[in-house]
């Protein structure tokens, strides 16, 4: 599965436009780890419980996006990006979207 923030790809063509796919997921933080980020905003620093935990997050929307593109019959998604949304306190949902489609190596010659 091809997935990009484009819409064209070199040396692929789009046969085939089946729409919007998405995945998401929401996580809450641990009440522990919130206590020792606020330390280290105190002192400065990457807080990589936060980076880590985000890190995951985005993996986990996109499996789920690529999932729902295959179940399509895709074989690559186009044009992805990432939104986030707060759902209550210490919960965030992380989304990635994009177009799924059918894609062809060009023929050269």
């Amino acid at each position: 599965m091809l997935i990009v923030t484009s819409d064209l790809v070199a040396g692929k063509r789009i046969v085939r436009t089946l729409g919007l796919v998405r995945g998401s997921t929401v996580r809450a933080r641990h009440i522990g780890q919130d206590i020792l980020a606020l330390l280290k905003n105190i002192v400065g620093g990457e807080v990589t419980t936060y980076s880590e935990l985000l890190q995951s997050s985005r993996e986990e929307a996109l499996e789920r996006m690529a999932a729902e593109a295959r179940a399509l019959g895709a074989n690559g998604v186009v044009g992805i990006r990432f939104a986030t949304a707060s759902v209550m306190s210490g919960a965030a949902e992380i989304l990635a979207y994009g177009t799924a489609v059918v894609l062809e190596d060009v023929e050269e010659g």
